[in-house]
């Protein structure tokens, strides 16, 4: 059922939120305007990747819609002889994404990160990607993501956040909510956005993420961006 727009000329169904189609030409105008500090993050995660990507380094970033964070890290490190790979299972993004970026270091691939084959890596990024996996594959990719890590590696994780109680939770979604009425949304739009990510977006709280990560194996984690209900961590394995 169509249910209007969720702004940016992106259409909206309920609890059918997708990333192809419409959203594909809209997507970095939309996500911009929709997470906070997302330009920010961008920037941070690529300073983090200094410590962390080698001479033969290969380095991950699942779920890279249309390649920008990827292409970041790939130009960054353009003097070393590493290897950046974008990894997004629509094949629209991945098309688009090899319409804008093309260098000697950089690939993208259609293909599902949670049965994906991965090379052993050194950094694997993935920037408010997993809150759409179905929490029943969620910590079998984390496992998967340890897995691959060399010692010493990195992982990367944004995530859309729920708050630890109810009181909290509720102020956080009417500021969030506050914070998209002031990005120019209409009301209309907001609800629409919602109704079509029900089912679909499914995060986790903080703790609820830090445990998913000591399941698989990880002790170092850190987080390293916070505003509202969206978290960025850095994890070492």
């Amino acid at each position: 059922m169509l249910m209007g727009q969720s702004g940016d000329k992106i259409d909206a169904k309920n609890a059918n939120w997708k990333f192809n189609g419409s959203m594909v030409e809209h997507f970095e105008e939309h996500v911009r305007k929709s997470v906070p500090l997302y330009q920010e993050g961008h920037e941070l995660i690529t300073k983090l990747s200094d410590y962390f990507v080698k001479e033969d380094s290969v380095c991950y970033e699942l779920g890279s819609s249309a390649g920008t964070l990827t292409h970041k890290l790939a130009e960054r490190h353009a003097f070393r002889d590493a290897k950046f790979v974008g990894i997004e299972i629509e094949k629209d993004m991945v098309r688009k994404a090899n319409e804008l970026y093309k260098s000697s270091n950089l690939s993208f691939i259609c293909d599902d990160m949670t049965t994906v084959t991965l090379e052993k890596a050194d950094l694997i990024v993935s920037y408010y990607t997993i809150q759409f996996i179905h929490p029943k594959l969620r910590q079998q990719l984390i496992d998967k993501i340890y897995n691959t890590l060399n010692w010493g590696g990195a992982f990367i994780l944004y995530e859309k956040v729920r708050a630890n109680d109810a009181r909290f939770q509720d102020i956080i979604s009417n500021l969030y909510m506050e914070y998209k009425l002031d990005q120019g949304y209409d009301a209309k739009e907001i609800i629409s956005k919602a109704q079509s990510l029900k089912g679909v977006l499914e995060p986790f709280s903080t703790e609820g993420n830090i445990d998913m990560l000591k399941r698989a194996g990880f002790v170092d984690i850190l987080s390293v961006q916070k505003y509202m209900n969206f978290e960025g961590f850095l994890v070492i394995k």
